[in-house]
């Protein structure tokens, strides 16, 4: 096949105008490389040329690791081309291999060209996706097997009208800690030793008690093919401890426990969840939660999903806050009325880090006074619990111990429609340090109501530009022409901000994209989706965000750690030249995707770009 047709099958070429493919192949030189040459060193000489392998395969190698494979078609070297910088992995020949070599000019504007801005992008991702799995394949995780790799026998089930004492007997004699009871409607209800302790002990129920009174009618299956890892995090979300799983056809054909999935042993989320539910005052649950920073230690080291370790950082803070919600009531009495704990920002969002600080609220129903004299002292129990854990408070004071952070549910409510009427930015900045709410504990249904107020954005088109302008207040510390910009100022010179310059960027996208398209969700990645799903943003700017805020969490954590560990309290301050070449790289193009999200969001908001 000739060099031009071979090419035009191939991206970025593919895209080019026939002119500008003709000026490619007139640039080309070809070159062989015997097995094990290496063709460009990690840490050497800038790329000269781009090359495309024509025919053979060549490995990616980062520090000693083969990351990735490459073969006919492929494209290499752009990255040092670009820039003018040393190759961020070593490119090795791992057979007779033939390349393609084109000058730098040409490939030069080639990459610079809207095709070929996608094409980088779409193989700098490519990179970051290899190493990711690379390193779950060193490290063989469970995490990352399908859940019905875990079941070890079909389930054990039993009739809804079985005795209580009967099932017992039956649970031990199988060796088994829950039964599964069908339905004739074709969903499975489930008995766990759990309720026979808290719902027949418990409240002394007679052994002759039917199952159907004490069991749980519908319980929630997952597809065998679930990750183990989505198993665990929706397991610790929901406060379960077994998981019936159904095959391809519906029909359940086991149940996995949390033991199958993470083990009992300290250094695990559940162990962690079961010690702050056991504490028996506030101390043992800031005792409890010092284990946190050894637990996430423990997921980063294994290669976790970066954007689970938020969410089980999160879920700790949740069951502590409402473990001191009961530790408060005992010591302070039951509210008066219906009451909601709600979780605001990064919390609400379960995007929290190691090093985190306090925003909540209360929300009630009923009269404010009465209210408030039982709602205010157990709001600073709870909030005085976790800042001995470890978890300081708002310098903003944006916690339920503020009076204007305990209000009526319906208060609330028209607080949110003053603020999404007032026509000032200063009301939608307030308004964004709440806009994102969850309920933790109480038995008030607040999220429905603030969902249904905050829907109505869509119709209030100032306040959805004001949004917009707060998610471009932030810019990445990213230049076109000079790539990473470090600060030399400042208390962390030679370092990028992650948060600032990043992650609470993506999250701010989010929101505002999603609230222009009523989209209620809180968590970024799921507001992206949505977004997606409403028309509102394309599938290549959703993923490359998604992409960008997975890879920037991973950074993160993983500086926190290496800071953990040399006794440094964690920050988000990273020096890029303490990266890896394919990290720093990754870095630079996760930058680069947010401010190209930015412009996108300028444009369809009317907003002029800062």
């Amino acid at each position: 096949m000739e060099v031009r047709a071979f090419l035009a099958d191939h991206p970025p070429f593919d895209a080019l105008s026939e002119a500008e493919l003709n000026r490619v192949v007139s640039s080309v030189q070809i070159e062989h490389f015997a097995p094990g040459t290496v063709i460009l060193q990690q840490a050497g000489a800038p790329a000269t040329h781009l090359f495309v392998v024509r025919r053979g395969e060549a490995e990616i190698v980062d520090d000693g690791r083969v990351i990735d494979e490459i073969g006919e078609g492929d494209v290499f070297g752009m990255w040092s081309l670009l820039d003018q910088v040393a190759p961020t992995a070593t490119v090795r020949a791992s057979e007779d291999t033939l390349c393609y070599l084109i000058d730098a000019d040409v490939a030069d504007e080639v990459l610079r060209s809207r095709a070929g801005i996608a094409f980088v992008t779409a193989s700098v991702r490519r990179r970051i996706a290899a190493v990711d799995e690379t390193l779950k394949a060193e490290v063989d995780l469970v995490r990352y097997r399908e859940v019905g790799a875990l079941v070890r026998r079909p389930p054990v089930t039993c009739d809804p009208n079985t005795a209580i004492a009967e099932a017992a007997e039956l649970m031990a004699r199988e060796r088994v800690s829950s039964l599964l009871i069908p339905s004739v409607g074709g969903d499975v209800g489930i008995l766990t030793d759990r309720d026979l302790r808290t719902r027949v002990v418990a409240e002394r129920r007679s052994g002759d008690t039917p199952i159907r009174d004490v069991m749980t009618p519908q319980a929630e299956t997952v597809p065998a093919d679930t990750m183990v890892g989505e198993v665990l995090l929706r397991m610790l979300e929901g406060g379960f401890h077994h998981f019936p799983i159904a095959d391809a056809g519906g029909t359940v054909v086991g149940v996995v426990t949390d033991t199958d999935l993470m083990g009992i042993g300290r250094n695990t989320p559940f162990a962690l969840k079961s010690a702050i539910e056991r504490a028996r005052n506030r101390e043992a649950v800031a005792g409890a939660i010092a284990e946190l920073p050894d637990v996430i230690t423990a997921l980063v080291d294994s290669s976790a999903d970066p954007v689970d370790v938020g969410h089980i950082i999160a879920f700790s803070i949740d069951a502590a806050t409402r473990r001191l919600l009961e530790l408060g009531m005992a010591e302070h009495g039951e509210p008066p009325s219906p009451w909601a704990w709600l979780a605001l920002g990064s919390a609400a969002r379960q995007e929290q880090a190691i090093r985190t600080d306090q925003d909540h609220a209360l929300a009630f129903e009923g009269d404010p006074d009465p209210a408030n004299a039982s709602l205010a002292p157990l709001a600073e129990f709870v909030t005085a619990g976790l800042e001995a854990a470890g978890i300081a408070r708002c310098n903003g004071d944006v916690m339920a111990t503020n009076a204007a952070l305990r209000l009526p549910l319906q208060d609330w409510v028209r607080r949110f429609d003053f603020w999404m009427s007032d026509q000032s930015p200063k009301a939608s900045e307030q308004l964004s340090i709440i806009f994102d709410f969850r309920r933790v504990a109480g038995k008030l249904e607040a999220e429905g109501a603030l969902d249904e107020i905050m829907a109505t954005a869509v119709n209030r088109p100032i306040f959805l530009a004001h949004l917009a302008r707060r998610a471009l207040d932030l810019r990445p510390p990213i230049g076109f022409v000079r790539g990473l910009i470090v600060d030399h100022r400042g208390e962390h010179p030679g370092t990028v901000d992650l948060k600032h310059g990043g992650i609470l960027i993506v999250g701010n996208i989010a929101r505002a994209w999603a609230t222009r398209t009523g989209v209620t969700a809180k968590r970024t990645l799921h507001r992206l989706r949505a977004a997606e799903g409403a028309g509102a943003v394309d599938a290549e700017t959703r993923e490359g965000l998604e992409e960008a805020f997975r890879f920037l969490w991973e950074v993160r954590l993983r500086h926190h750690v290496e800071q953990m560990r040399a006794g440094e309290k964690p920050d988000d301050f990273v020096d890029p030249k303490a990266l890896g070449g394919v990290a720093r790289q990754g870095l630079k193009e996760a930058f680069r995707i947010i401010a190209r999200a930015q412009k996108e969001l300028a444009l369809a908001a009317g907003i002029k770009p800062r």
